[in-house]
């Protein structure tokens, strides 16, 4: 059902995650399973509050507590089962062997602190063997690596005094200050404009290529996935609906919802000023989810045993499969 680059060195497999709210328990991840290989990056897309996020913190065990709770699955990295780790275990894992770089930079970077200091904290913690000088050595090629100019002189720099790209750079360099084994990006462009978009992808596909390490890259947008991703899984309202090589999704969606999302996706041959194609409705409420396919009442092939019985994921080759009666 995978491509193997490398061997799977994360396995998430029927996760379940939820929250417990006023109005009762809310699942936002519901029998979410996905391989991520050694040397790849896997493209998790979706819109928002599909439960993307809510999968990365789960695989960091960083839900909020005590209202999110990881009902059942596993996550396993290189075989170890995450969800059983105690919280030294797993502290031992966070931020070394399994990274991640935040949507929003301003929140992850401590406002009142410079970020040579912030950055020396990750190495202090991560890779304590080395001594201070080399240490700050290392962290200004690291600031110099992610394309921060003048390197040494923002380490004395507070985050306000750089630009949003910058800041995203000096994420991806904390990240990165473990030199882990896998790197989870969340949405780590939103906030950008298109120019330092593209930059910021290029240099984590540059980054990825030099060190080897497996990225899972969570994003809304397609167009994103088509430029660094090997592979591609497509959520909507806590589950995965279609998974497969980039190319192969591009080429030929099978999913109703994949097929919306590409069809509503901006291109240079379409005619201009004329209206993109939308996909109708809106996601159903995790409160209220209807009994059958979640993806019911905005789908235009709707049938009658869609709106009663779950469809299972069905295998079109070995490596792209979509959840849909369709098939």
């Amino acid at each position: 059902m995978h491509m193997q680059d490398g061997p799977s060195i994360l396995t998430v497999e029927r996760l379940v995650a939820s929250f417990e709210t006023e109005s009762g328990r809310v699942r936002a991840v519901d029998g979410v399973s996905f391989a991520l290989n050694a040397g790849t990056i896997l493209g998790l897309v979706g819109e928002s509050g599909c439960g993307k996020s809510v999968t990365a913190l789960s695989i960091m065990r960083l839900l909020p507590r005590p209202a999110g709770v990881i009902e059942s699955g596993s996550i396993r990295f290189k075989g170890e089962d995450l969800l059983q780790l105690t919280p030294d275990g797993m502290q031992r894992i966070r931020g070394r062997r399994i990274a991640m770089i935040f949507q929003e930079p301003m929140t992850a970077l401590n406002p009142v602190q410079r970020l040579g200091r912030q950055l020396l904290e990750v190495f202090s913690l991560h890779r304590p063997d080395i001594d201070a000088g080399r240490r700050f050595a290392e962290a200004v090629a690291l600031l110099s690596r992610v394309g921060i100019p003048e390197a040494r002189a923002r380490m004395d720099e507070y985050p306000h005094q750089i630009s949003g790209g910058m800041r995203q750079r000096v994420m991806i360099a904390m990240a990165l200050a473990g030199r882990p084994d896998v790197l989870i990006a969340d949405e780590p462009t939103t906030a950008l404009d298109v120019t330092i978009q593209a930059q910021i992808l290029e240099l984590i596909l540059d980054l990825q290529r030099e060190t080897g390490m497996a990225v899972l890259f969570i994003t809304h947008a397609l167009g994103v996935i088509a430029q660094i991703c090997r592979e591609v899984a497509v959520m909507y309202a806590g589950w995965i609906v279609e998974s497969a090589p980039v190319m192969a999704l591009f080429k030929r969606p099978l999913h109703p919802y994949t097929q919306g999302l590409l069809a509503s996706m901006p291109r240079l041959s379409s005619e201009s000023k004329s209206t993109l194609p939308i996909i109708r409705g809106t996601v159903p409420s995790l409160y209220q989810l209807p009994p059958g396919c979640r993806f019911q009442n905005r789908c235009p092939y709707v049938m009658e045993r869609c709106k009663k019985e779950t469809p299972g994921p069905v295998a079109v080759d070995g490596e792209h499969w979509a959840r849909c009666f369709l098939l």
